[in-house]
């Protein structure tokens, strides 16, 4: 492995070490001191259903059931272990990648399919779960966040003198994404304006099939210290440490003390999308390197070792990924094709004079067809 530069695993805050033994961290230890043994076997959970879903929707994908699926395998630590530190006054920006902090938010994994079948552009309520829509468009929901998060500070809802009443934002994105212009300018609104967000960059070390050496020349966090913003790396395959680093964040950003970056230095198990061949780019040595450091193995050692994850637990949490697999198959089937006019539907909140015409023209050039096979 190459030991300078982004690809380095030095100088990540790391709690767990990946052959499961605990690592003390001075200045994080106090920040995941409140995880009892049911936290941790609910992080074990959650990543364990994510991986079987993710699983599940990269085989209904194969068999023509989904257009694309973009797999998390591999990431669910970082995924599980921020979306824990989350509360209810916080709100989530996801890209399209973050399967478990939906999970964590309460929304219906299965739901998010309809995205990926191609029948709408999101299938849940962003209010009622305090996450927003996924975004395609890669770092455009950075400036989203940002001025979410600008709003809420405004609004009186960050450094109240309310802690349980002060809410942050949180903003997903991988490396490639930090090469975009949006997430540059987000991260200036957010430093000048002290916007109470937590820029979550998942580094799994390719940019579709660019690796993050070309990207930049030093750890993506020191980015952050570019625009005054305070940046910490976390090991990205430890739960434990990516929830306590992300925890310190939002408490950071709640008390009106402005934006922080977090790099969560993971690994992409998988393919970039399912259309992506990751053979074509990367080592079997490198695969292998890190499947020895595989989140869920992680902790599944420590909770083992503690003797705290027993058979009874283990069919229960398997009993419930496989159900949650079968509804998955049996629901996807069950979709028909809905009319393409929906397409204009929930474009804006309110009625749009030029959306409307759209529909009205788009309407006319199906019937069209109508009309032409009928005087055959």
């Amino acid at each position: 492995m190459d030991s300078t530069g982004p690809l380095s695993e030095h100088d990540l805050v790391q709690l767990l070490d990946h052959h499961g033994r605990e690592v003390s961290n001075a200045r994080f230890d106090a920040y995941a001191a409140h995880l009892t043994d049911d936290d941790l076997r609910a992080f074990w959970r959650d990543m364990t259903v994510l991986r079987a879903f993710d699983l599940e929707a990269t085989s209904l994908q194969r068999q023509g059931e989904l257009g694309l699926w973009v797999q998390s395998l591999g990431q669910e630590a970082a995924q599980i272990g921020s979306g824990h530190a989350l509360r209810e006054p916080d709100f989530v920006f996801p890209s399209y990648r973050e399967h478990g902090v939906a999970l964590t938010r309460d929304v219906d994994l299965v739901e998010v399919l309809r995205i990926f079948r191609g029948l709408q552009h999101g299938a849940w309520n962003p209010q009622d779960h305090g996450f927003h829509l996924y975004t395609l468009v890669i770092g455009s929901h950075a400036l989203h966040a940002t001025g979410y998060a600008m709003a809420m500070d405004r609004d009186g809802l960050v450094a109240s003198g309310n802690p349980d009443h002060d809410g942050a934002v949180v903003c997903y994105f991988g490396d490639g994404a930090t090469s975009q212009g949006d997430v540059n300018e987000a991260l200036v609104f957010a430093a000048v304006n002290d916007a109470p967000v937590v820029f979550f960059v998942q580094n799994n070390q390719f940019a579709i099939s660019e690796p993050a050496t070309r990207q930049s020349r030093v750890p993506i966090a020191d980015r952050g210290k570019g625009f005054g913003v305070p940046s910490v790396r976390v090991d990205g395959n430890d739960v434990i440490a990516c929830h306590a680093v992300t925890r310190w964040a939002l408490e950071h950003a709640r008390s009106g003390n402005g934006p922080v970056l977090i790099e969560a230095f993971t690994y992409r198990m998988g393919a970039h999308t399912t259309s992506d061949d990751p053979t074509r780019y990367r080592s079997k040595a490198q695969e292998s390197y890190w499947a020895e450091r595989d989140p869920i193995a992680r902790l599944d050692t420590y909770l083992t070792q503690a003797g705290k994850l027993d058979q009874d637990y283990r069919d229960q949490v398997a009993a419930e990924a496989k159900a949650l697999g079968e509804r998955t198959r049996t629901t996807v089937r069950s979709w028909v094709k809905p009319a393409t006019l929906t397409m204009f539907d929930h474009v804006y909140a309110l009625p749009h004079a030029t959306v409307e015409a759209e529909r009205a023209w788009f309407e006319r050039y199906e019937q069209s067809f109508a009309r032409e096979e009928a005087t055959r």
